[in-house]
């Protein structure tokens, strides 16, 4: 349990960041910090016995993807292969350390715990944003196409217009904008958003979403007042939060997590109770008009680049994170950004890691039996509690990360490494189960592959006619 600690600093330090937004705590390292405290715990946990080595299904696709995906950096571009490599790497870390250090449920709950806290801090600061006056923001000259590293001057506005008024800054740029908590700032006229790995509005609706079913599994155990409370506070937030992002991807992420519950327990005909409880979302969220058919036009643009970067570069792509030098946009899609950047062996292991990810919970469920109404809850139904949780997670997110560049994104490898954490603690308690990637498993990713790189291709080429 000495590596738990590292643990939930990092997943804290990854979602609620801050040091961007608390002064003294800028010139702190904390990612090194937190990184040498996991590592410090997972060795003394390990020399005490508190640990075993146990490789998580995932291990060898992880470390295969990262050689490859550093060896195409290196080959394409060697001067800038720094950075891509270093977040490729913290990627793979929060892997390692959630889905190796984490072989018992209660060190399993814990750390979905710390996900499920920052998860609802993130979302309550943008629901808050949602409904905060607007106000001058200075757009930093080194970012003009972005408010991210913005700050708010002060002053109230109706319209960036306005913010050019009075007090302006000579020759400074401004948008007017949504001023929330810790200084954050709706962007695109009122979308709302975070700061740091969650400052598009997109991903902090994905990290909403992929969040949701972790209160549904502590709202299943025990189940009391608090716990229904929990619940019904996390489904208000992320809902919110889904609605004021005016995310389309994060209404269908919402969606995939709320049917994966419905089917599991009303079979086929609960994805139709799920849609009308789903309804006021609907409605409510998203874009529409001119700026939705915009929104569009970009994404479909973007993927029929990301084709073409493919045919032109097909084993081992244009090297990681180098697609902003063939395109002035990122992929919008995961499994095409990897495709283009490392080519169709990296494409197919991507898409492995998640699959495999996936499988684990599929697999929990398959081979644990279902508990008996008014039984005590074993062993077998936390795990059964859990899969489910995790299982409704990767739904949502293998839907989110279609409409976003999310393949090298901190939040999806914390899920990764949570499948990995489920699979050590039920071996923990059964030592005979086990996952593997077996020759049928091989042909589906395959195919997933293929029918994603054919159905684009031909919406891309429809769309464009």
């Amino acid at each position: 349990m000495f590596a738990i600690p590292g643990i939930v600093g990092l997943v804290f330090l990854i979602y609620v960041r801050p040091q961007e937004f608390l002064g003294p705590f800028r010139a702190v390292p904390f990612l090194y910090l937190f990184f040498g405290l996991w590592l410090l715990g997972m060795i003394i946990d390990l020399r005490t016995g508190n640990l075993r080595w146990r490789k998580t299904p995932q291990f060898w696709l992880v470390v295969v993807f990262f050689v490859f995906a550093s060896l195409t950096a290196l080959v394409h571009g060697p001067t800038a292969a720094i950075k891509p490599m270093t977040t490729l790497a913290v990627c793979v870390t929060l892997y390692l350390g959630i889905a190796h250090a984490v072989q018992s449920f209660r060190a399993l709950e814990i750390v979905s715990g710390t996900v499920l806290a920052v998860v609802l801090f993130v979302c309550a600061v943008g629901a808050e944003q949602g409904f905060a006056s607007n106000g001058c923001v200075v757009v930093d000259e080194s970012t003009p196409s972005d408010t991210a590293s913005g700050k708010p001057d002060g002053r109230p506005c109706e319209t960036a217009k306005t913010c050019y008024q009075g007090d302006a800054e000579p020759e400074a740029e401004y948008m007017c904008e949504r001023i929330g908590l810790f200084g954050t700032t709706s962007i695109g006229q009122g979308r709302v958003r975070y700061r740091g790995t969650l400052q598009d509005p997109n991903e902090l609706a994905l990290a909403g979403g992929a969040g949701l079913p972790l209160a549904f599994a502590f709202g299943r155990r025990r189940k009391s007042i608090k716990k229904g409370l929990l619940v019904a506070l996390t489904l208000g937030l992320v809902g919110c939060c889904a609605v004021l992002t005016e995310s389309r991807g994060g209404q269908l992420v919402f969606l995939a997590v709320l049917a994966v519950y419905f089917v599991k327990r009303f079979g086929i005909g609960g994805m139709a109770v799920g849609g009308v409880l789903a309804l006021p979302l609907l409605l409510l969220g998203g874009r529409s008009g001119a700026e939705a058919t915009s929104s569009t036009v970009e994404r479909i643009d973007c993927w029929a680049e990301a084709l073409s970067i493919w045919r032109s570069h097909p084993l081992a792509g244009v090297g990681l994170g180098r697609f902003g030098e063939f395109h002035y946009m990122t992929a919008h899609n995961s499994y095409l950004l990897t495709l283009a950047e490392l080519g169709l062996p990296g494409m197919l292991l991507f898409t492995a890691i998640v699959y495999l990810s996936a499988k684990i919970p599929v697999e929990v469920l398959r081979r644990f039996p279902r508990p008996r109404r008014n039984e005590p809850e074993d062993d077998a139904a936390v795990a059964r509690r859990w899969a489910t949780a995790y299982l409704a997670a990767f739904a949502g997110l293998i839907v989110g990360i279609f409409f976003l560049s999310f393949s090298y994104h901190y939040v999806l490898w914390i899920y990764v490494g949570l499948a990995g954490a489920l699979y050590s603690a039920v071996r923990a308690h059964a030592p005979w189960f086990r996952v593997r990637l077996r020759w049928f498993d091989a042909l589906a990713i395959g195919l997933i592959d293929a029918f994603i790189i054919t159905a684009v291709y031909l919406y891309t080429h429809a769309a464009q006619a």
